[in-house]
């Protein structure tokens, strides 16, 4: 890839555009939208007049948004719109998204289907209509097989996919859903109504993106068919556009887990130190205060670590262990509301399995701690205390982290924000109760 880039810029000194033309247009689009990332501005604008508008509009559309939207106005609105009129209807109305409404307004004027994208614009960016594509095969339900063929013949190069095609009625309601080899194999004097599937599986337009993403994983689907409330059909997502979507959401899911924005990038440097503090501000405040109340514990307990040193000891290694499984816990949790595989009727049954999960790994690791306390200490009684504390914490810790995501699930709280701290500050509280408390139960026995 470097050498080809050092090829380009020596071609772009000697003006030799049809040189760089012969040697990128055989190039794959992500791969020449990788080589394109690398050079300048300038360079990137330069590539995409020479490609022809189909290539070029291959290439735009594999790029970041933020290239996008650079490239657009370095090339200018003739040339823009001229590429644009190439790429599928959705991949336009997100890139015209991330321009000002009035730059967008413009391209959009300029463009033969700008119709088509404008009506995509209105819709909510991260719902069904944000995200589908207008580019679909439909046929009426009594076309026959060999005119259908025929007919898709003259309209497959406009469409994003041909795997599926749409049986409508007149006034475009859903009727059914054919696939290609379905089309193929048939009879050609036979009407398409009499091959078509009635059972359709589509999505509501207001759907909310991470939804029909979730819709094309359970159903193996290549596109899914979007409607209104009248059953109009308005659109399909295809599977590419669902993989960007998982993308996107398990990104936004990995920010909030880390209390961080849920952008990747923010348009100014104090905005996004806004943003970042004031995510990461409430929940670290709640461990915070968590902390103190774990010394407020410890500091009702002060004569008898006064008497036994030697449970400080142990102390870091219960709350750690604790924190870690109450962790794994919760993050099992958060994946699962995320893609739908437990909800909140399933909560017993979640909650029974991480109790036995934590109650096998408790008795494993507080057998061995109870092993090392006594090794280190030659003292059974605090072999049994430490390895106690350590299975009843971890027990506990295993529950706190599954019952507090469906927690903040039920009432309306992300639960990949609020879980962590709110799980490590009570798993502590908790451990260090128990410990003390059973200390406190032993300690003649102990002294």
């Amino acid at each position: 890839m470097e050498k080809i880039k050092e090829i380009i810029r020596a071609k772009i000194k000697t003006h030799s555009l049809g040189e760089i033309y012969v040697l990128l247009s055989s190039m794959h689009p992500a791969d020449l939208a990788d080589l394109l990332s690398e050079l300048e501005l300038e360079e990137r604008a330069l590539v995409l007049q020479i490609l022809d508008d189909e290539k070029a509009a291959m290439v735009l559309q594999e790029m970041d948004p933020s290239d996008q939207s650079l490239l657009v106005r370095f090339l200018g609105k003739e040339r823009s719109s001229q590429i644009l009129e190439e790429m599928f209807s959705d991949d336009v109305a997100d890139l015209l998204g991330e321009l000002p409404q009035a730059e967008a307004q413009e391209l959009i004027d300029l463009m033969e289907e700008g119709e088509e994208v404008q009506e995509l614009l209105e819709y909510e960016e991260d719902t069904a209509g944000g995200i589908m594509t207008t580019e679909y095969i439909s046929l009426e339900a009594d076309l026959l097989v060999e005119k259908a063929i025929g007919h898709l013949r003259e309209i497959a190069p406009e469409a994003e996919t041909i795997y599926y095609i749409y049986v409508v009625d007149k006034a475009e309601h859903l009727l059914g859903v054919l696939s290609l080899r379905d089309l193929i194999i048939a009879s050609p004097h036979t009407p398409i109504r009499e091959i078509m599937k009635t059972k359709v599986i589509s999505v509501d337009v207001d759907t909310d993106q991470e939804n029909v993403a979730k819709v094309v994983a359970k159903y193996d689907l290549l596109a899914v068919p979007v409607i209104d409330q009248e059953n109009h059909l308005l659109g399909i997502v295809t599977v590419d556009d669902v993989i960007d979507v998982i993308e996107e959401e398990a990104t936004e899911d990995i920010y909030r887990l880390a209390g961080g924005i849920e952008t990747e990038e923010e348009d100014h440097l104090f905005r996004s130190l806004y943003h970042s503090v004031r995510a990461r501000l409430p929940w670290l405040l709640v461990t915070l205060f968590g902390g103190i109340l774990s010394g407020s514990v410890i500091k009702n307990f002060a004569n008898i670590l006064n008497s036994v040193v030697a449970l400080a000891y142990f102390m870091p290694l219960i709350a750690g262990m604790g924190g870690n499984v109450g962790t794994q816990s919760s993050t099992l949790m958060v994946r699962g509301l995320a893609t739908g595989q437990i909800n909140i009727q399933s909560v017993w049954r979640s909650l029974f399995r991480e109790s036995l999960v934590g109650l096998s790994i408790g008795l494993i690791c507080g057998l061995l701690v109870a092993g090392v306390a006594y090794y280190w200490q030659g003292k059974a009684i605090l072999g049994f205390i430490v390895g106690t504390a350590m299975a009843a914490n971890i027990l506990s810790a295993a529950a706190i982290g599954t019952l507090v995501p469906l927690l903040f699930k039920k009432i309306g709280v992300d639960p990949a924000v609020a879980s962590a701290p709110f799980i490590s500050t009570t798993i502590d509280i908790t451990g260090l109760s128990i410990y003390f408390t059973l200390t406190t139960l032993l300690i003649k026995n102990l002294l």
